[in-house]
Parts: structure tokens; C-alpha cells; sequence
């Protein structure tokens, strides 16, 4: 079977926006981008049987985005967004919803045999009953398939089980300046140099890449034999909400169409950069964006 199915993997949600709400999770958004790119990209997650589910299936169909979204007795979930001064998103999640609960059904074994790029994090697999779900998911992909851990430590909903875990499970890695400094403590890897680390964790657990965002201070990606340093470009920013998710889906989609790393990381620059001049996670991408010559 044809293995060209992308998947993000988790949470999928309401983010209850200064300006209003709009859908966001992070594998969500990344398979909406991914899309963008014109490939067979999927959201996998979970939403209840109430008002907030419906209108996530309905925004997903009308925009056109492949879902498949099990419908649970939890209610949708939602996060309170909040922006600082500078757009920088402050996050309130609530707990014990749908993502929480996420099953492992025949379909989705069927969808993991078929992946050629999954893309997880760890917010998700803060339950027992979607934690095992992903991680099934991740052991019945092909063994060539990319499957990237975009760590996104959110609160406290993680532990070290869960990031050794996922670390073992991952092929790249994508990790912001704040969480490999949080993950080196976690580990015991007795360095502050981000970038030392996240090349530590790129040779520690056999990654083709670490990728290595530091918001305005530019951003690195680490593989076997080399590294791509960029700076991040100045932008008018609406907000940062999704910027991360967006870089990771530019990086991939780039990649998967045999660019080699550091066009591949330039192109998730530009995608984030574009990104965080919109309002909300998920705006449409120009055409120069997502077209490769």
C-alpha cells in the first residue's frame, strides 16, 4: 500500500482567543498546513458530542481538512489564550476533555501503516487512555516514515516517562530554547548551551534532526553531518499563536519533497515568519509559500 498519508496526532481544540476563538492544537494546525502544501494531511484527535465538536467537524469540512475525529463522551476541549505585551501567547487548559481521550481504533492502525510523516507532542499524552493511543499509533508506522516530536511543554502536563518516551519513539525533534533547557534538567544532561543540547539529543537518541527555535533570536536545526543556523526575520506580529507548529509543518513539507535540510529549515522560517503577521494559528498560506520550483 502507497504509504503518503501525513498525520497530526493529539489534541485538537478551541482556542478561546482575546479577538474571539478559533480551532487550535498543535497536530491540528500542522496537518492544516501540511495540506496547504497539497499533501494527504490528516488531524487525528478526539471531540465530544456537543455544540463545540460539531462546529470543529463543520469548520474542518468546509475548509476542506481531512479529520479523523472520534466523537467521546468528554466535552471539546478549549484553552483560554492570553497575549503579553508582545504576542507572546499565555495558555489555561482544561482538563479531562475529548483529546484526553483519544481511542485506538481499527481505522487509525490502518491510517499508521499508510503514514509517511506523523507529527506528536507531549500535551496529549498528559492521559493514560491517549498515551497509549499515540504510542500504538507511532509502533505500527513504517519504519522509514518521519516521525516528529514537536515537544510543546505546556504547564505542567509532563513528566519525564513521557519525553523519554516520546525521545525513543521520534526521529526529529523539535524543541524551543525554554524547553531544551527544561529537558537537559529532566535528563541530566549538565549543560545551559541550548544548542549543546539539543545536539546531545539529537546523539543520544539516534535523530535524524533536532530543530531549535529561539523565537527572535533565530533558529538552528542539527543533523548528521552539519547544522543550519538562521536568523528570524522582522515582522509586524499580530500574534505567535501556532508560529511553532507552522515552522515544523514548513521544515517537513520541504523536506518530504527532497529539499535538502537547510533549504527545508528556511522554508519553515518563512512559514512562521508569515504566520506570526496573522491573527490565530491557522491562516491561509500564500501561493510563494507553498510552492516548490
Amino acid at each position: 500500500m502507497k504509504k503518503d498519508c501525513i498525520i497530526g496526532l493529539g489534541e485538537v481544540l478551541w482556542d478561546m482567543l482575546p479577538e474571539g476563538r478559533k480551532i487550535g492544537g498543535a497536530p491540528a494546525n500542522f496537518a492544516w498546513h501540511m495540506a496547504q502544501f497539497g499533501y494527504d494531511a490528516r488531524a487525528v484527535s478526539a471531540v465530544g458530542r456537543d455544540a463545540d465538536g460539531e462546529e470543529i467537524l463543520r469548520n474542518f469540512t468546509e475548509r476542506g481538512l481531512q479529520a479523523d475525529l472520534a466523537r467521546v463522551d468528554y466535552p471539546t476541549g478549549r484553552v483560554e489564550v492570553t497575549l503579553d505585551g508582545e504576542g507572546i501567547p499565555q495558555y489555561e487548559i482544561r482538563t479531562n476533555v475529548a483529546w484526553d481521550h483519544i481511542p485506538y481504533t481499527d481505522r487509525l492502525r490502518e491510517m499508521a501503516r499508510t503514514a509517511r510523516c506523523i507529527c506528536f507532542g507531549s500535551l496529549a499524552q498528559r492521559s493514560e487512555e491517549s498515551r497509549r493511543t499515540i504510542a500504538a499509533f507511532l509502533d505500527d508506522t513504517p519504519q522509514e516514515a518521519l516521525r516528529v516530536f514537536d515537544i510543546n511543554l505546556r504547564q505542567k502536563f509532563y513528566d519525564r516517562e513521557v519525553v523519554t518516551a516520546s525521545l525513543h519513539r521520534c526521529n526529529v525533534l523539535k524543541i524551543n530554547d525554554e524547553e531544551a533547557l527544561i529537558v537537559a534538567r529532566m535528563l541530566g544532561i549538565d549543560s545551559t548551551d541550548i544548542c549543546e543540547i539539543a545536539e546531545r539529543l539529537r546523539c543520544e537518541y539516534g535523530l535524524r534532526a533536532t530543530i531549535l527555535t529561539c523565537g527572535s533570536r533565530g533558529s538552528h536545526v542539527f543533523y548528521e553531518g552539519g547544522r543550519s543556523d538562521l536568523t528570524t526575520p522582522k515582522v509586524e506580529v499580530a500574534d505567535t499563536v501556532g508560529a511553532g507548529d507552522s515552522f515544523t509543518a514548513g521544515f517537513c513539507a520541504a523536506w518530504l519533497h527532497g529539499c535538502d535540510v537547510a533549504t527545508a529549515h528556511a522554508r519553515g522560517v518563512a512559514v512562521s515568519a508569515y504566520v506570526c503577521t496573522c491573527e490565530g494559528a491557522t491562516p491561509r498560506l500564500p501561493e510563494e509559500l507553498t510552492r516548490f520550483d
